[in-house]
């Protein structure tokens, strides 16, 4: 496995330990440039959806991605972890809902589209 396989392992490991729900993962490698993997997953309130991230970030940083960080930190109904090529999307269940970032990545994009 590559390292960013590996790394992908240990954040769906650490957000099923840490309760988060319906985590899924989705390869990017042929629909964007941007990153490799998008992880999705839902908490239970804010507090969790902020626990979460900063569960993630640490383990990003453990990893050896020092340049991590967490975006909308003031938000209460999302955040996102930006591990470079490995990016976690933690929704509130009705915002998730709302943005079905799991129905726009999982439909093929030719990669010449999607190129940032």
């Amino acid at each position: 496995m590559d390292k960013n396989s590996d790394l992908k392992e240990i954040i769906i490991k650490t957000l099923d330990i840490n309760k988060a729900h319906d985590i899924i993962s989705i390869d990017l490698e042929d629909k964007s440039s941007m990153a490799d993997y998008l992880i999705i997953a839902s908490g239970t309130s804010s507090r969790h959806i902020q626990s979460l991230s900063e569960q993630v970030l640490e383990k990003f940083q453990e990893n050896g991605f020092k340049d991590s960080k967490i975006e909308g930190k003031d938000s209460n109904e999302w955040k996102l972890v930006d591990g470079i090529d490995l990016i976690v999307h933690i929704f509130h269940p009705e915002k998730r809902k709302f943005y079905e970032l799991e129905k726009i990545w999982s439909e093929y994009i030719p990669k010449e589209k999607v190129m940032i």
